[in-house]
């Protein structure tokens, strides 16, 4: 049966007969979820939310009024296809949000496990979402973004098409990011500037002060040594470093678009 019978739809919600709807799921008042979804297990939905076709979630997903899942590509490349918007599990999409699927045919936008999205804000086409993330209220991620797991997006970010936030980085509020941003690096300022290390963010996670120490070494060789990028890579990545350095110089040899740099007037040259 496409419906659990155990699951609980308003009066006024309207559900395709074959959706795939889960255990214990709620859905709300004048809701929609069109054929072709999958809702899995303890998922709420609140009142008005929209779930178009293609779009599965996982488990204890719990998703505000006003949101809207699966929307089409904001691309005018988009030709009506079949793609997909695939969300794991335990994430909360507060408040008139809206994710788009994916542009070309059968190409999937993603949302991995534990996210915490706040409200008015948009995640399109293609993106890749890890796990563990807070994108806060406004902010916008244009098309094939991927943010890696444990990253903080502040309120009112705009996050350019095909760039990368990596883990732990945290982007401060009302910042314009067009270049990629290595893991545990803070991100500030109109043009999207390296500041430092996000040293709350290690912190909270559980880093130890060795750990914190060794990302801070990396750090330094790669914005403040007067080395070459590549030759600042090769000294992060040699004998004796430690996993997350070697994380930070594997994310920027991937990088297409650059990483985010250090304003002149910050540099000041360190000796290693």
């Amino acid at each position: 049966m496409p419906i659990d019978p155990s699951a609980w739809l308003a009066p006024t919600a309207r559900v395709h007969p074959e959706a795939c709807i889960g255990p214990g799921v709620r859905i709300g008042e004048f809701s929609v979820v069109e054929s072709d979804v999958a809702i899995g297990a303890g998922c709420v939905l609140e009142p008005y939310v929209f779930v178009k076709r293609w779009t599965t979630l996982g488990e204890r997903n719990e998703i505000s009024a006003g949101t809207v899942l699966g929307t089409d590509p904001l691309d005018k490349h988009f030709t009506g296809e079949r793609s997909y918007l695939r969300i794991g599990a335990g994430n909360k999409i507060r408040e008139h949000y809206t994710i788009s699927r994916g542009t070309a045919p059968e190409s999937t936008t993603e949302i991995g496990d534990g996210n915490y999205i706040m409200t008015s804000g948009h995640i399109a086409h293609n993106c890749k979402i890890g796990d563990n993330n807070v994108i806060a209220s406004c902010s916008l991620l244009a098309g094939y973004v991927e943010v890696e797991d444990q990253a903080f997006i502040s309120g009112g970010v705009a996050i350019h098409q095909f760039t990368k936030i990596g883990r732990l980085a945290m982007i401060a509020g009302n910042t314009g990011v067009s270049s990629d941003v290595p893991p545990f690096i803070v991100c500030a300022g109109y043009r999207g500037d390296a500041t430092g290390l996000n040293l709350v963010g290690l912190k909270r996670a559980g880093y130890q002060a060795s750990q914190i120490a060794a990302i801070k070494q990396a750090y330094l060789t790669l914005y403040r040594s007067g080395l070459s990028l590549q030759d600042a890579l090769a000294r992060i990545e040699a004998a004796g470093a430690t996993p997350e350095a070697l994380h930070m110089a594997e994310f920027i040899r991937r990088s297409e678009r650059g990483i985010c740099r250090e304003r002149a007037r910050q540099r000041t040259p360190v000796a290693l």
